[in-house]
């Protein structure tokens, strides 16, 4: 009986360690190398957030507050959320109160804000307010100039995406000195073609969520089947980031895969040199 006991006490423990976890909020500075970057971009700041799942009980909401108010502070030239927002439509005040100090950040929605879930505890909610202190983009594009260059953003709506018609690419501008795509599900990266976009922002892998090390890596319950988790990615479609995300689903832990909200600082990527033979 001692061992039942003692399985019961590490059984609580881990529950605590979970829910501690989801709040323990990581905030994490990047550099990023970018292809034909120009000058006068070098440096530009990008604030990413992502997977906020508002409305449910869970310690992401307070790593969520924590992480909008670090980029209010830090003051970015942008701010990018890449969906699944809102659990609940109890989570939909307090979504539109974040998203209203972060001046007007540019946002997508995610599978969870179109009620595309196998989530049994995330409801739909009506997102109709977002557009009064975010620019939403579905499907659409928005282009802002800075220091005289043009930035191009593209967000993918998550209903063509699922639908297998999102077609992202014939929305880029070639003439854009920076080319941005915004898209909830990295698996968009294997329908791009190579230098469509400078820089992919992506989510829903919540970084695994509930990991488990092994000797080999790690291995995702949430996600077992993605060749990604989180961070930096080179892919054939262009470089990608993933964030971690802040909030949690299914059930309110984490393990091994705490929340993060991530700046990426942009440099042009520095000319490789090659070895003689």
């Amino acid at each position: 009986m001692i061992w039942i006991g003692a399985l019961a006490v590490l059984f609580l423990a881990l529950l605590a360690w979970g829910a501690f976890e989801a709040g323990w909020l990581r905030c994490r500075v990047l550099d990023v190398e970018i292809d034909g970057l120009p000058e006068e971009l070098d440096g530009l700041r990008i604030a990413h957030l992502s997977d906020f799942h508002l409305g449910i009980r869970s310690r992401g909401r307070a790593a969520t507050e924590k992480a909008v108010a670090w980029v209010a502070h830090r003051r970015p030239d942008l701010v990018c959320v890449t969906g699944d927002l809102a659990s609940s439509p109890s989570g939909v005040p307090l979504l539109v109160e974040l998203l209203g100090t972060l001046d007007r950040p540019y946002v997508i929605l995610g599978n969870h804000d179109v009620a595309a879930t196998r989530d049994p505890f995330s409801q739909p909610a009506d997102l109709a307010q977002l557009g009064d202190v975010a620019v939403l983009l579905r499907d659409s594009t928005a282009t802002i100039e800075k220091a005289g260059k043009h930035i191009q953003l593209v967000g993918v709506d998550p209903k063509s995406y699922s639908a297998g018609t999102a077609r992202p690419w014939q929305l880029a501008d070639e003439g854009a000195d920076l080319r941005i795509l915004l898209c909830h599900f990295p698996g968009i990266e294997r329908s791009l073609q190579p230098g469509a976009f400078h820089l992919v922002l992506a989510g829903h892998l919540h970084a695994g969520q509930i990991v488990v090390p092994h000797p080999r890596g790690r291995l995702s319950l949430a996600h077992p089947g993605s060749r990604f988790s989180s961070g930096l990615y080179l892919t054939e479609g262009g470089l990608m980031h993933i964030s971690p995300g802040t909030g949690t689903t299914f059930v309110p832990f984490r393990f091994f895969a705490r929340p993060e909200v991530t700046e990426l600082v942009l440099h042009a990527a520095r000319p490789r040199v090659q070895q003689s033979t």
